[in-house]
């Protein structure tokens, strides 16, 4: 590890908590106890669960909606459902706040529209960039981990040893199942997550919900199995995989969505630019300028080193859209790169643009 991770290892940044061998429920009620108070404080600055998804809930039309999801996930999912249980026992959190915090993409295209628009909900899939270059001297997967700004400061870094047989590393945000965000596991299989904006008509109700999904991507023994776990055909939207098989120094880039729809493309010498917007997949989706804007300045930046790719999601020059976002409304949380070259992990905290940014660096090999 590089001597400045000392800071992200002392948890002066980014916590990291170590589970081994525990079930389902046992793990999720050791990281309930570590991180209650996160978690508290996570409910209590999100913007919308206590403020519009509870409310929603204990409506006629919302309960029915909660009994459907959770019908669907629990029975698609039982060990994760168990997790999720024991974080919110662990904690002491409600279980219902945190079952909607990890469902709520899946809840808000069935708000009712005068709630959405009181509440000024996006529908819009705004935060996430991507660069995945695949050619023997660079193979690279670089994430930036965009998110609303009440979210900084309440994520942690997961290492877990489950009893059968997998590990993996999750950067895990407070309430939530890991990872919604990055991780790899100990078969060679890592990820990064794209937000994409399917229009609400295309959601489909009370199906399985892309938390879950990227729970058991976690547990994927190679890249087929990967695949099969993320066309699971009862998702309730639709999401953005960037895969990454270590072993093989393989990248897939596949964009998901409900009814069974997904595609896949490998990914070559040419570097590949992925921000929230569905670019190959035939699908409705909600108009996103951010992206637009995104996609159009990483067009015009070199993508060849990388040193070039830190620089193009550092990139800050589209005041009202840039690539890496420092507020007022969305921020840039993390910066991670996955090489499959030196077989590490990289996690930059601040603009990875610049050399004084501090890193992380942690080896693939080490699950």
């Amino acid at each position: 590890m590089r001597e400045c991770a000392n800071h992200f290892l002392a948890g002066e940044i980014l916590p990291v908590i170590k589970l081994e061998a525990m079930e389902p429920y046992e793990m999720g009620l050791a990281i309930g106890k570590r991180f209650s108070a996160m978690i508290e404080r996570r409910l209590e600055q999100d913007p919308l669960v206590r403020s519009q998804l509870v409310p929603f809930s204990r409506t006629s039309d919302g309960e029915q909606l909660v009994d459907d999801l959770s019908a669907t996930n629990r029975n698609a999912f039982p060990r994760y459902w168990d997790e999720l249980r024991g974080i919110a026992d662990g904690s002491g959190a409600s279980f219902l706040e945190l079952l909607l915090l990890n469902l709520r993409k899946e809840i808000f295209p069935f708000l009712p529209t005068e709630v959405a628009k009181a509440r000024d909900v996006n529908l819009e899939a705004v935060e996430c960039s991507d660069i995945l270059v695949c050619r023997p001297d660079l193979t690279v997967v670089a994430h930036n981990e965009d998110a609303d700004v009440s979210v900084e400061g309440h994520a942690f870094l997961l290492h877990a040893v489950l009893p059968h047989g997998v590990s993996f590393f999750a950067y895990t945000y407070a309430g939530e199942l890991p990872t919604c965000a990055f991780g790899f596991n100990s078969f060679g299989v890592a990820f990064t997550l794209n937000a994409v904006p399917l229009a609400p008509s295309e959601t489909v109700r009370g199906g399985v919900g892309r938390n879950f999904v990227s729970r058991d991507l976690l547990e994927a023994k190679d890249f087929t199995d990967a695949l099969k776990r993320i066309q699971n055909p009862t998702l309730s939207a639709g999401h953005c995989y960037n895969l990454l098989d270590i072993n093989a120094k393989m990248i897939f880039n596949v964009e998901t969505a409900s009814k069974q729809r997904f595609t896949y493309l490998q990914i070559s010498e040419a570097p590949y630019f992925h921000a929230n917007m569905y670019l190959r997949l035939d699908v409705s989706q909600v108009s996103n300028d951010s992206s637009l804007h995104r996609e159009k300045r990483a067009a015009e930046m070199p993508k060849n080193s990388l040193e070039e790719i830190l620089a193009v999601l550092g990139d800050g020059s589209d005041e009202l859209y840039p690539i890496y976002m420092a507020g007022p409304k969305l921020c840039t949380l993390v910066t991670v790169v996955f090489d499959a070259s030196s077989r590490t992990m990289t996690l930059y905290h601040g603009n990875p643009a610049k050399s004084s940014t501090l890193q992380l660096e942690i080896s693939l090999d080490s699950v």
